[in-house]
């Protein structure tokens, strides 16, 4: 669908059909707008006539259109209108329709005329009412005109279809017969009614219209709209005599045909909108009607987003635990620390950082003063109680400038920073392993965790991280305490997940656990997939499969491929970090020695044509994410100057190939970002940005491939698609 949708300024207008009295255009106008004609002041229910306004939502009309006939009734009707209209000050533009050569409708010809002027008045009236409301008036005309515009309701849409009903017989001093009486008539209607005369009227709301779906589908070319339809705008207070087009068909028969074919039609967009699709988006979005998804379609994402990116409950499949938390999480985290230790030891910890905080510019390995590498679990609790104090006493301005200000700008840091890799790192010297070794930490970080994804809007959460590098003694104990720390903080996890309860009753959030294997340690390897499996029996589904990250080029794939066979023989899902900036050689050999699941980033995926169908294929996952990937091997984004001479990010180019893709955060802290925010990023630095509609898409794929059994998987599925349904309908009503 390649439909304009032309905005315009919302207004509020009043369709009426006119035929001998043009009393009812009064009786509508007065109780639709007291403000303009408050003629049921004196109305014995006059409270109950303003609680049916409010509880219709009714506005006051900015505009009153008429459609009429050329006959001899009509146009006497029209005199005492627009005698009516001077006496109320022409308070608002009065458009006048009259079908040329029409009269009393007592021919087939003449009622198709009349019929065709008050669809094609209808359309317009619907477009140009923006936001705002149509209201029609049935209560005037010939019966089939009143049917008419009650059936142009039903298609084009109204906020409501207005009449009037009146005893029997009607109170001559309204309803006019004698000339006398007609002269009196407009000042008679220009004010209040007396008491027993408002009694005698009595104004209802006779229904309402929703605008058909099936208009806005295009059918070989031909839209309904009022361009393709068209129907002069009448000036105010002048009447516009309207001929039928001697050539085109007419809208009457546009709308019977779609009418007639209406199944069909609804197959063939769904089918056109299938075809064109890279992947399939939430099921429930399809029965949208095709306005809303073409709006969707049409949409791109940028800023103005973010709180509605926000709101959308979503997945983060690739977050590193030790990478997540900001700094203000992180002090909250250093407190505990900090308050489990004695006084004694407060004093000792903060002398040995005390060159540090007394330093506006710390020297670049800082980091090794508060103790190395290798080092005991008695020299990691230190390290992690130094860095508490780090944390608690270096201001603001030093933590920011060190860690972050000394990389800036972070742009392609591994091949345009003198430290290379390392600053991409900087961030997180303070964070993960250095807290996460201290036994006070875990609560508090885990707490920080739950509290930061549920204001991203994640219903499901993978964190990765290295458990032998946090507890070396008792790995598997540490994903054993994480989960029950998660549980605590009020996340879910395989043992108290309960499918048969929606997201927003099971506390909106699943987080699991990915354990990171190191490349660079393949004497470790085994034992650590060891203690992993054990970790698996321990915490169930909690821990939900492995990954393999460090430099690509220590190690292939290939090489470390007989480590993991006990992964292999316990059915774990594996994810690989592979491909971020290095050769497509690297992907190959995680693909296919190391069997993954999905990759950690892949970007260097668009060099093999041959590889990536076979990803498509396999449905491999590939874990993007923008920020980090622009930061470490550096794209061009818009929002950084000094990234212009980079290449684009291949995201469109991996979507058009039809890869399996899940946009994720990486590390949140270290690059400063959020879910919704990656989603920002990928549209500002890939070819023709991302429209709402691939940005929903997106988010279910990262649903689609996360590592849970497949029967929860589908219920988180089924669960979130219904939650997406009810925010995309209330956002596109």
């Amino acid at each position: 669908m390649n439909k304009i949708v032309i905005e315009t300024a919302p207004r509020n207008i009043l369709l009426c059909t006119l035929g001998a009295s043009w009393a009812v255009i009064p009786e509508i106008l007065g109780w639709l707008a007291p403000q303009v004609l408050d003629l049921y002041a004196n109305h014995p229910q006059r409270s109950a006539l303003d609680v049916l306004r409010a509880q219709h939502q009714l506005q006051a009309p900015d505009e009153l259109w008429i459609c009429t006939t050329q006959g001899a009734q009509a146009q006497a009707s029209l005199v005492g209108l627009m005698d009516w209209w001077k006496l109320l000050g022409t308070p608002m533009p009065l458009r006048i329709w009259a079908a040329q050569a029409t009269d009393q409708l007592a021919s087939q010809a003449e009622c198709e005329h009349i019929r065709e002027l008050i669809l094609r008045t209808t359309l317009l009236a619907s477009e140009q009412v923006g936001t705002g409301q149509l209201v029609l008036s049935l209560a005037g005309g010939r019966k089939t005109m009143s049917a008419d515009l009650q059936s142009a309701g039903a298609i084009f849409g109204a906020k409501a279809w207005l009449h009037v009903v009146s005893p029997e017989p009607s109170p001559a001093a309204i309803f006019a017969r004698t000339p006398t009486e007609k002269a009196e008539q407009p000042a008679l209607l220009a004010q209040a009614l007396t008491v027993d005369l408002a009694a005698s009227i009595m104004p209802l709301v006779a229904g309402i219209g929703t605008r058909n779906e099936l208009l806005d589908i295009v059918i070989d070319g031909q839209c309904v709209d009022s361009a393709s339809f068209a129907l002069p705008l009448a000036s105010p207070s002048q009447v516009l005599a309207w001929a039928l087009p001697e050539q085109g068909d007419t809208l009457q028969r546009e709308l019977m045909r779609r009418q007639t074919q209406s199944s069909q039609l609804m197959g063939n967009f769904l089918a056109q909108l299938a075809q064109n699709e890279h992947y399939g988006n939430w099921r429930s979005l399809y029965r949208l009607p095709p306005a809303q998804i073409d709006r969707l379609r049409s949409t791109r994402l940028d800023s103005n987003h973010t709180n509605w990116l926000t709101a959308l409950p979503k997945a983060d499949l690739h977050r590193h635990l030790g990478g997540c938390l900001d700094l203000p999480a992180q002090r909250e985290v250093a407190r505990h620390i900090w308050i489990s230790l004695s006084k004694e030891k407060r004093l000792q910890r903060l002398q040995m950082v005390q060159e540090l905080l007394s330093q506006t510019e710390w020297s670049w390995d800082w980091p090794s003063s508060l103790g190395g590498q290798r080092r005991s679990a008695i020299q990691a609790e230190i390290r992690a109680e130094l860095c508490a104090v780090l944390l608690l006493h270096a201001s603001t301005a030093q933590l920011q400038h060190n860690l972050y200000g000394v990389t800036e700008p972070r742009i392609a840091l591994k091949s345009r920073h003198p430290q290379g890799f390392s600053a991409f790192e900087r961030p997180g010297e303070l964070s993960g392993s250095a807290l996460l070794t201290h036994p006070s930490a875990l609560k508090p970080y885990a707490q920080a965790i739950v509290a930061q994804a549920r204001a991203e809007g994640l219903v499901y959460l993978e964190l990765r991280g290295s458990p032998h590098k946090y507890r070396k003694l008792d790995p598997a104990g540490f994903v054993r305490d994480l989960r029950q720390a998660l549980i605590d903080a009020g996340a879910q996890t395989s043992e108290t997940f309960q499918p048969d309860k929606p997201p927003s009753q099971m506390g909106n959030l699943r987080i699991g656990f990915i354990w990171i294997l190191d490349r660079r340690q393949p004497h470790t390897l085994s034992k650590t997939v060891q203690q992993a499996v054990i970790a698996k029996g321990m915490t169930g589904d909690f821990l939900l499969g492995l990954d393999l990250a460090g430099d690509e080029a220590c190690n292939s794939p290939e090489q470390l491929a007989e480590h993991f066979m006990l992964a292999f023989a316990n059915c774990l899902p594996i994810t690989i970090h592979a491909g971020e900036g290095e050769a497509a050689h690297n992907i190959w050999q995680a693909a296919y020695h190391l069997h993954a699941d999905r990759i950690g980033h892949g970007l260097t995926l668009a060099d093999n044509s041959k590889l990536a169908a076979r990803f498509r294929d396999r449905g491999i996952c590939l874990e993007l994410c923008p920020t980090s990937n622009r930061e470490v091997v550096g794209f061009a984004d818009p929002a950084y100057p000094e990234s212009a001479d980079l290449p684009r990010y291949p995201l469109r180019q991996f979507m058009q190939a039809g890869l399996p893709i899940a946009l994720c955060t990486d590390n949140p802290s270290i690059s400063r970002t959020t879910l919704a925010g990656e989603f920002l990023a990928a549209a500002r630095m890939s070819d023709g940005g991302l429209s709402l509609w691939e940005c929903l898409a997106l988010i279910r794929q990262a649903f689609v491939h996360a590592f849970l059994p497949s029967v929860r998987r589908e219920v988180l599925l089924k669960q979130v698609d219904a939650q997406v349904f009810a925010m995309i309908a209330l956002l596109t009503e």
